[in-house]
């Protein structure tokens, strides 16, 4: 099975080439401030990214005759975990505004289906989007009916994660209780049991710990006085939730590189807060313990921060009692995607629908 898996970031459109679970091609295409400084909204890149996918293909001489292609799924309406066919609902909501977030994953399932349906017999899927909602009923409400918590977290690398831990043991997914945390420029932390994820932080609205890009929950009375302040507009606000919060509010750089080298210089600030985001992710680790009642197989970190031993060394200090800690640092969304894909190919999976 020949499978493209289109992958769009804020600053960069990730594409592979597989062939069964082989990767033939990877590459990530870069997109500079000026390159994208001239498009009024997100959704108006779609025409760019997809040329620049499609003139890669042909700079590596691969030929649209793909069996499926699979985007990243984008933050429409709360569903399931899986695989999902993209039909015409997914697409309008998409682009009529029901995606709940103006972000460029948003643009997966546009770029997909429109390259599948140039070729003959090709179908096209998003997986595991970061709209993937199984909390339980608990989990969804928050002190003020006016706000119920939802959940918008890392599910696409989560769940391949877990798949592959489980692997590593000859289980599978669905039998084992574990707590994930993703750690990159958010971080989500979700309790999974037994194969759905059913508690999670909305890592991109300001819940849990504070992160490289994002502030975390805040207390809420500062939070609204500082709305009614006059400092701030909307815009300028919802950036200090996400975007110039945390790490380069703090520090004024998410590079963790740039940070680590100004501790080991010296830097008690830098130190201080990097070990304050340390502190603030095991603790919403731990408290994911209590969600499964204590039953925890495996606490397992992932995400760009898992590189570092200075962060996993000390979330694992911090929680190791709680369960064996497992790291498996970086993300592998072009790998998830396309193993996806090709479960249903191979009829291993079913495709879910989208309604």
């Amino acid at each position: 099975m020949k499978i493209l898996v289109v992958n769009p970031g804020s600053t960069s459109t990730k594409m592979a080439v597989y062939e069964d679970e082989r990767p033939v091609l990877m590459h990530s295409i870069s997109h500079s401030a000026a390159d994208l400084a001239h498009f009024g909204d997100v959704l108006e890149q779609q025409d760019l990214r997809r040329q620049l996918v499609l003139d890669e293909l042909e700079r590596a001489g691969i030929p649209l005759d793909f069996d499926a292609v699979i985007g990243r799924g984008g933050l429409v309406k709360p569903i399931s975990g899986g695989v999902y066919e993209i039909n015409d609902l997914m697409l309008q909501d998409t682009l009529n505004g029901c995606a709940m977030h103006n972000h460029a994953c948003n643009l997966g399932c546009l770029i997909a289906h429109e390259i599948a349906v140039k070729i003959p017999g090709c179908r096209s899927f998003i997986a595991d989007p970061g709209v993937v909602d199984e909390l339980s009923p608990y989990a969804r409400i928050s002190g003020s009916p006016l706000m119920p918590r939802i959940a918008i977290w890392h599910a696409l690398n989560q769940r391949a994660i877990a798949r592959r831990y489980a692997r590593s043991l000859g289980k599978e997914y669905e039998d084992l209780n574990l707590i994930i945390c993703h750690l990159g420029g958010g971080i989500s932390v979700a309790a999974h049991e037994k194969g759905k994820a059913i508690d999670a932080n909305n890592a991109l609205d300001g819940e849990g710990p504070f992160s490289p890009e994002r502030a975390g929950s805040l207390p809420a009375v500062e939070l609204i006085r500082l709305s009614y302040s006059g400092k701030y507009n909307e815009k300028q606000l919802l950036k200090r939730i996400a975007g110039k919060a945390g790490l380069a509010a703090h520090l004024g750089t998410t590079d963790m590189r740039e940070i680590m080298n100004r501790i080991q210089n010296g830097d008690e600030h830098a130190k201080l807060i990097v070990d304050a985001m340390l502190y603030h992710v095991s603790k919403n680790i731990a408290a994911e313990s209590a969600v499964l009642c204590g039953n925890v197989d495996a606490i397992l970190l992932t995400g760009g921060l898992a590189h570092s031993e200075y962060v996993t060394a000390e979330i694992r200090r911090r929680v190791g009692f709680l369960a064996p800690v497992y790291v498996f640092p970086g993300e592998n969304e072009q790998e998830a995607l396309a193993l996806n894909a090709l479960a249903v190919l191979r009829g291993k999976r079913e495709a879910k629908v989208y309604q």
